[in-house]
């Protein structure tokens, strides 16, 4: 059974949205920008986040498997 299907049809109409939409995009994301609640969230400070919780202490996911593909020497690295 084909399920394949055409995305592009031939006979398809192309429909152009109006430029005023695209204005009308950007006044309402300004004014959203502008509202008071946005303005406080925007100077609520974020919470302290430890990105590294549950990071390993050697930084790989598979420390053995990065010291097989790790070059011999550190300056293998730069070249």
């Amino acid at each position: 059974m084909d399920l394949s299907f055409s995305r592009f049809e031939a006979d398809a109409t192309v429909v152009a949205l109006p430029p005023d939409l695209a204005v009308l995009m950007v006044g309402i994301a300004a004014r959203q920008a502008a509202s008071p609640t946005a303005m406080v969230q925007a100077h609520l400070s974020a919470p302290d986040v430890q990105s590294d919780r549950f990071a390993q202490a050697h930084g790989a996911f598979n420390h053995a498997v990065a010291r097989l593909l790790a070059p011999a020497t550190a300056s293998d690295w730069e070249t």
